[in-house]
């Protein structure tokens, strides 16, 4: 009976020593795993909603100056133009068509099968509405602000847009690279998040046609 005991006791021992070990293993085991499944959730979540529903996007220099400026956080939504087709007046996000690694952010002032002219310090639009001519009626740009730039006519084709900064003077767009093509479109800006004190929802501009 005594020998029996003291068994019991060392295996009773045995098992307190090794028990917490094993413990301590499936524990950590547990806890990697948890964070490999919301790591993977994330994943699943976030890529999609980059890639095809909205995307951030952080304003670099000073073209759209004094309607969005350096820094800004924003929020670019990539459904609407499937399924309408932009508006004059929109802010874009887009490739630059001369280095797709490059993103700008600027007005669409142009549509397909418009023609722009830049005259007299503005700028006038002629299409099958307007065949006289119709000057923009830009009220959002600084104050006393011209618009320079060629004053040869250009026509957009099919899917080619007309963009310009906001801040003319300090702008690279459509007056000095050409048009810009739907396809390098990224999407239309929705949401202003930063500075906070700033956040705003971004509306298209209500032109007089």
């Amino acid at each position: 009976m005594e020998q029996e005991t003291k068994n019991q006791d060392d295996e009773e021992k045995d098992f307190d020593e090794i028990d917490p070990e094993q413990g301590s293993l499936k524990a950590v085991g547990s806890f990697v795993w948890e964070l490999a499944k919301v790591f993977l959730y994330a994943l699943l979540i976030i890529v999609p909603l980059r890639v095809f529903i909205a995307e951030p996007f952080i304003v670099s220099g000073s073209s759209m100056v004094p309607n969005f400026h350096n820094r800004e956080y924003l929020i670019v939504d990539k459904v609407t133009y499937r399924f309408s087709e932009p508006a004059r007046g929109d802010i874009i996000i887009f490739k630059y068509p001369k280095d797709p690694k490059q993103y700008f952010i600027k007005r669409i002032i142009g549509l397909p099968g418009d023609t722009v002219l830049l005259r007299d310090g503005g700028v006038t639009i002629y299409n099958k509405d307007n065949p006289q001519g119709q000057k923009l009626d830009e009220q959002y740009l600084p104050d006393q602000r011209v618009t320079s730039g060629s004053e040869d006519p250009v026509t957009l084709g099919s899917e080619e847009y007309y963009v310009m900064g906001d801040n003319r003077q300090a702008s690279s767009d459509s007056r000095f690279w050409g048009v810009l093509p739907k396809f390098d479109f990224v999407g239309k800006v929705s949401v202003r998040v930063f500075p906070l004190s700033n956040f705003s929802i971004t509306k298209g501009y209500p032109y007089n046609f």
